[in-house]
Order: structure tokens, then sequence, then C-alpha cells
């Protein structure tokens, strides 16, 4: 499909399986780019006024996994969480680039749609990475950062991420898919959450049913395997660039205090990587929380949320304090962003 191609047409050539849930007082909206249409999830902040947040999922996440910290945090931010392209309620990008370079773009692209300035934004695992490109890149835009599980480099990746890694590879993902075609939705989802909670046996009945039904759904949809292969190859190929586009040197590039928080229990990003984060991100703050896994802000989001706002109310008297003396000197622009291969249509991959 031709980027010329207005985003009304795109959404409209996506077939929708079912609804999206959306929570009591959430709403979803979608917001239409040339080449580009994502969806955004959001809630009345407690008072207008509040400084923005933005909030970007992980591989195989959505806008969904934030709710519970974008409820807890609506008397500090107002918060807008994104359904990253190809995930959530968001269809491909016309480009069908999925590498973490494309995803920090997508971002970029809504922030600057969006007109709203600096914001408090959030990553977690693949999204921590994206969010660490995009406050690299555009200091402009990023008040203060916070990190859950960020899928940073490690130079012994963790046994059980293998298996998700081996997705990259052509053709890997079309066997994974004959070879599982049998499993029930609820067979999936018990088998991410066992991944990706340090104790599966938190998860409530009602959160299963939602979850269970929000596999059902992606499943139905015929894009949800290349999302998935090449989001899953973007991350690899981040993980192997040098030079001033690794991530690791991107982490030391960024200005925006940030926020680490790790899990003891997380399989998938290891808790050694915790002090060398720290190190990294030049203005760190490192929250560490023995018994989680890999999405903290879903085990524990009273934490989480007591260590973000926590930032946000500091970095926003910090901002004060500069405006008051010498006026905001923005750092923005242009797209700074590296390319780092962008895996798009002429990819050969086995989705």
């Amino acid at each position: 499909m031709s980027s010329t191609e207005l985003p009304e047409t795109l959404v409209a050539a996506v077939p929708r399986v079912s609804t999206v849930r959306v929570a009591d007082g959430e709403r979803l909206h979608a917001v239409a780019m040339p080449g580009l249409t994502v969806t955004v999830r959001s809630r009345p902040p407690a008072r207008p006024g509040l400084p923005r947040a933005l909030y970007v999922h992980g591989l195989g996440g959505s806008s969904q996994n934030w709710s519970d910290l974008m409820h807890l945090l609506a008397d500090t931010v107002d918060g807008e969480a994104v359904d990253l392209p190809g995930f959530g309620d968001s269809p491909p990008p016309d480009d069908r680039n999925y590498s973490i370079t494309g995803h920090a773009r997508a971002v970029i692209r809504l922030l600057d749609a969006r007109g709203r300035g600096a914001v408090h934004l959030f990553g977690n695992s693949m999204g921590g990475a994206v969010a660490t490109r995009v406050a690299a890149a555009r200091p402009d835009l990023v008040r203060s950062l916070t990190l859950v599980s960020p899928a940073l480099p490690e130079l012994r990746v963790q046994r059980n991420a293998v298996p998700t890694a081996l997705l990259a590879l052509p053709g890997v993902a079309a066997l994974f898919g004959r070879m599982t075609r049998e499993w029930t939705a609820e067979q999936r989802t018990r088998g991410v959450m066992a991944l990706c909670y340090g104790d599966p046996g938190r998860v409530s009945e009602e959160a299963l049913r939602h979850a269970v039904e929000e596999m059902e759904r992606r499943q139905g949809l015929p894009y949800f395997w290349e999302a998935m292969t090449r989001s899953t190859r973007g991350i690899v190929d981040a993980y192997t660039l040098g030079g001033q586009q690794g991530l690791w040197r991107q982490a030391e590039r960024v200005l925006a205090p940030t926020l680490l928080v790790y899990g003891g229990r997380d399989q998938l990003v290891s808790y050694r990587m915790a002090r060398k984060a720290s190190y990294a991100f030049r203005d760190s703050r490192l929250l560490t929380l023995p018994d989680a896994g890999h999405v903290a802000m879903m085990e524990y989001p009273e934490v989480v949320a007591k260590a973000a706002r926590a930032l946000i109310q500091e970095s926003e008297r910090a901002t004060d304090e500069t405006n008051g003396r010498a006026g905001r000197n923005d750092g923005g622009g242009g797209d700074a962003l590296g390319d780092e291969g962008d895996n798009g249509g002429n990819d050969s991959g086995g989705s």
C-alpha cells in the first residue's frame, strides 16, 4: 500500500475481530498521520493543567498494560498510553518498519502531532528501548523517563528470553504457529503470564479473563505474527548495533532524570543489568523489586506509582526553577534518529 494513501483507507482495510477492552474511565481514540495511525488510550486527569505523560508498552503488549498505573498517576499527570504500530488497536505502519528506530519515530511523530510539549515518558521492555532512543534523539520532548525492565543489550541473554529471540529468524514464526495451532488462547495467555510475572498467582481471575479475551482478539488479526516477528527482529538488530546508535551509548546521552525499575524474578531482562543501567543514565534513580517479574507496573502498580510520582514532582520543580531563571532551552527540532536497518516490506521474514 502506498504511503500516499489516506490513513483512513488503511484503517478501513484492517478487519476488526472484536472490540478492544476499555476500562471504566478510559477512552480510545485514533491519531492519524501520513502513513501511520496509532490508537491512544487515555483517562481524564484529576484536575486540569497537570503535566503530560506518555506510556509505551513492550513486545506483544498494548496500552492496556498501563491501565493500572495510569489510573494511580491520574492525580499527578495527564496520561496517555499508545498502542505501537501493529499492536493493540493500532494497524500496521505503511512501511512495515517494526525496528526500534521505527517504533521510536512513531512515538516522536505522535508527540509532535499532539503539539503539547515535553512529556513524562514511560517504557516497559521493548518500550523501554524505544523510550531511551526517543529521549536521546529528542530531549526537548522528554521531561522525565521511567523505564520498567528496559530491553537494553546484555552480554548474557536470559535463558528464557532465547525462544522469543528465535522469532527473529526467517521461518521460525510460521513454524511456531503451526506447532502451536492447537493451543487455546487461555494456554497461550497462561504461558505468557508465567514468563512475565514474578508470581502468576497474583493475577486475579477477572484479569486473566480479560487477558484471554485480548489474546483471542489478537490471534484473529492477520498481521499478528508479522508485528511480533519483525518487532523481535528489531530488538535483536538494536542489540547488535555499535557506535552512536548503540542503545547503551544512547542511554548515556539521555538528559532527562530517569527512574529505572527492575524485578528480581524477571525471566527476560536480567536483574544484574540494574547496576549497569544506573551508571549509564547520568541522572538516574533505581527501584529494585525482588519479587517482581518483567512487568512490575502491572504486578506492583502502587509501588511503581509512588516512585514515579516522586520523580515527576522532582523534575517539575526543577523545570519551574529553570524556567524562572532563564527560560527553557529546548534541544529540539528534527529527526535525530539513526538507522538500524529498517526491516520493512522487503523483509523475507517468516511471518
